[in-house]
């Protein structure tokens, strides 16, 4: 215990790496599973063929692997790109950069099935009625199509959320200062590596557990007002 005390502040220090890690991957992800669920449901079959493939493809590799292969070869490519045309000399991308763009573009394949599940239970007739009434597309969005689909997708977000973050620590690989990596630092210099390895492990739990109650405070928020049926 008094290991942990002496590297407190490496481990708050890589936990707070961690949280900043996981909330800018999740903007990222959300972004991309709006736009995969929005070319999906589209009439454009260049834009369905599009978000098909990326859904595919992200969700078909590890994401260790794409996480190395931005940060050594994404940044090979960019250096190669901007010898040959001028416009840079050199360019670096930062561990926090790759994890946060990586982890972002992996999970929004998965957002795009729950954002594209939900926008597909809401009901037709409610966007007919919409139209009918004479709105735009952006105000039917906006009161008929957006609250409900946060309801809707509240169950599979959280799900995602949940695995997000975990996988926040594939980045430790690529030598970003997370919790895990700290943690790791430490219980080698210390030789007591279960000790902190198990305090990483509460980190975790205790993330996930915040992440859990205020998800279920929003799954009963946009609940409220919904009348549901009895089986007989």
């Amino acid at each position: 215990m008094g290991a942990i005390i002496e590297y407190q502040g490496q481990l708050l220090q890589g936990t707070w790496v961690t949280i900043q890690l996981a909330i800018f991957s999740a903007m990222f992800s959300i972004a991309f599973g709006l736009l995969g669920a929005w070319a999906k449901l589209s009439k454009n079959i260049l834009a369905q063929k599009t978000a098909a493939g990326y859904t595919t493809i992200v969700r078909g590799v590890p994401d260790l692997v794409l996480i190395l292969l931005v940060f050594y070869g994404g940044q090979e490519l960019a250096n190669q790109f901007g010898s040959l045309t001028g416009l840079w000399e050199y360019v670096e991308i930062s561990q926090f950069a790759a994890g946060v763009g990586t982890i972002g573009v992996v999970f929004g394949g998965y957002m795009t099935e729950t954002f594209r599940g939900a926008i597909l239970a809401i009901p037709r007739g409610q966007i007919e009625a919409g139209v009918a009434c004479g709105m735009n597309k952006f105000l039917i969005f906006r009161r008929i199509i957006g609250p409900q689909m946060v309801r809707y997708a509240l169950p599979g977000f959280s799900n995602n959320w949940l695995v997000q973050i975990k996988s926040t620590a594939l980045v430790s690989v690529i030598g970003l200062q997370d919790v895990v990596y700290n943690g790791f630092v430490a219980g080698r210099s210390t030789r007591q590596l279960f000790t902190f390895m198990f305090a990483v492990l509460m980190v975790y739990l205790v993330l996930t557990a915040i992440s859990d109650f205020a998800l279920r405070w929003l799954d009963k928020k946009y609940s409220k007002g919904i009348v549901r049926s009895d089986d007989g």
